[in-house]
C-alpha cells in the first residue's frame, strides 16, 4: 500500500464537488482519452508533485473550519488510477472523522481486484461517476475507452448501497440524442443507490490547456448548452430517482 500520492492539483473551496465545501484533490493520470476533457494537463502518468497522506491532512487542517459541512473530494485525472494511496489517504481521513468523496469516471474496475476496490468503499462515504455515453461504440471513440468497466462500476456500487451522485455531461449532438438520453435513463433505472443525478452542461473554458500543449481540439465546433436544454435534461434524467 503507498502512502504516498502523485498530485496534479489541490483546490481549497471546491462548492460543486460533492455537499458543502470541498478540499479538492487532483491527481495525475487517467487512462481515459476524452476529447472534450477540461484537465488535459492530467492524463500524463509521469510524475508531477508527491505528497504522503499525512502532509495532504496537513494541509487540508490549514483550512479546516471552512469544511464543517464539507470533506475531502479526490479527482483528477483518474483517481482510482492510485487506488493504493487513496486507500490510505481515506483510512486516514475518516480516522479523523471526515467525508469522503470520489469524482471518477470507474474507468479502472476490473473484478479480479475487487478486494482493492472493497477495502476502498469501506472509508468512502461517496462516488461521483460520470457516466460519458452509453453506446460502446461512441464511447470508445469519444474517450478512447470502453464503456463496461464503467457500467459494472455503476452495478457494483449498486450491489453494495454505496451513495452515488451520477454526473451526465450534456454534449450536443453527442450525449444529447433521444438514444443516448433515454438508454442512460433506462440504465439508471436498473441502479438503487443514488442519491442525486447531475446535468453538467459542456463547456469549452479547457480549450487553453490543449492549446499550450500544442495539441488539437476536435470538438471546437460543437456549441455549448443552453440552460434551458440543462434542465430539461436534467428533468427527464432526475425520473429515474424521482418515481
Amino acid at each position: 500500500m503507498s502512502n504516498l500520492g502523485n498530485i496534479h492539483s489541490i483546490e481549497t473551496f471546491g462548492a460543486f464537488d460533492g455537499p458543502g465545501v470541498r478540499y479538492v484533490l487532483f491527481l495525475q493520470g487517467c487512462p481515459f482519452k476524452c476529447q472534450f476533457c477540461h484537465n488535459r494537463d492530467t492524463w500524463d502518468t509521469s510524475v508531477n508533485t508527491i505528497k504522503s497522506v499525512e502532509e495532504i491532512y496537513y494541509d487540508f487542517r490549514k483550512y479546516r473550519s471552512f469544511y464543517q459541512k464539507g470533506g475531502i473530494t479526490v479527482s483528477g485525472g483518474e483517481p482510482l488510477l492510485q487506488i493504493d494511496f487513496l486507500i490510505q489517504l481515506f483510512k486516514y481521513f475518516k480516522s479523523h472523522g471526515i467525508h469522503t468523496a470520489i469524482d471518477t469516471a470507474g474507468s479502472t474496475f476490473n473484478e479480479l481486484y475487487k478486494p482493492r476496490f472493497d477495502e476502498l468503499m469501506q472509508y468512502t462515504d461517496l462516488v461521483m461517476l460520470s457516466i460519458k455515453h452509453m453506446d460502446e461504440n461512441i464511447h470508445k471513440k469519444l474517450v478512447g475507452g470502453s464503456n463496461k468497466q464503467v457500467l459494472a462500476f455503476a452495478k457494483y456500487l449498486s450491489d453494495i448501497q454505496k451513495p452515488v451522485y451520477i454526473r451526465h455531461l450534456l454534449l450536443p449532438t453527442i450525449t444529447d440524442t433521444r438514444e443516448n438520453l433515454t438508454a442512460t435513463k433506462e440504465f439508471l433505472f436498473t441502479l438503487s443507490n443514488i442519491e442525486k443525478i447531475e446535468v453538467l452542461p459542456y463547456h469549452k473554458k479547457g480549450i487553453v490547456k490543449w492549446e499550450r500543449l500544442s495539441l488539437s481540439y476536435e470538438l471546437k465546433d460543437i456549441p455549448e448548452p443552453s440552460s434551458e436544454d440543462v434542465k430539461k435534461v436534467s428533468v427527464f434524467l432526475n425520473e429515474a430517482i424521482n418515481r
